[in-house]
């Protein structure tokens, strides 16, 4: 499994500021709904829901918030870069600018959790992070994602 599979170039948005984690989510859910056809609003909820489970901030100003919903075709990405970090109760209390949403199907499974762990390990290299914190460009940002040295999924 590679990012590229996951992550359209459209699905990769750098955004000035946002507000709150449930205005996040609904950006989320609106650009997953122009890329991949699913409903905003159901995605926004589904994000909603699996954060109330526990945080998605995983640490160093990155967030894999990710959500199963019925009619997703397939385990699919959206890459957000926020120029303001926005404080999302991270495991490391430093807020985020730095944002994965995965949307899988229902009965997705392993796929999904190999796409987490996919993401998860690309996010963790500092030097990814780096990169991504110095572009603007989502076509940049897009390239960098996927072009990340091939790191593999348990």
């Amino acid at each position: 499994m590679q990012l590229s599979a996951l992550l359209k170039p459209s699905a990769v948005k750098v955004m000035n500021a946002v507000t709150s984690k449930k205005r996040l989510f609904q950006d989320l859910g609106e650009i997953a709904a122009a890329v991949y056809g699913v409903n905003p609003n159901v995605a926004a909820d589904a994000l909603q829901e699996r954060e109330s489970l526990g945080p998605t901030g995983v640490g160093h100003g990155v967030a894999l918030p990710h959500a199963r919903i019925a009619g997703v075709a397939a385990v699919s990405g959206v890459f957000l870069r926020l120029e303001k970090p926005l404080d999302f109760n991270s495991v490391d209390r430093q807020p985020v600018d730095l944002i994965f949403a995965l949307f899988a199907p229902v009965e997705s499974g392993v796929e999904h959790l190999k796409a987490l762990a996919l993401v998860s390990r690309t996010l963790r290299d500092a030097g990814v992070c780096t990169k991504l914190r110095a572009n603007t460009d989502p076509a940049k940002l897009h390239a960098i994602l996927t072009s990340a040295p091939d790191i593999k999924a348990a």
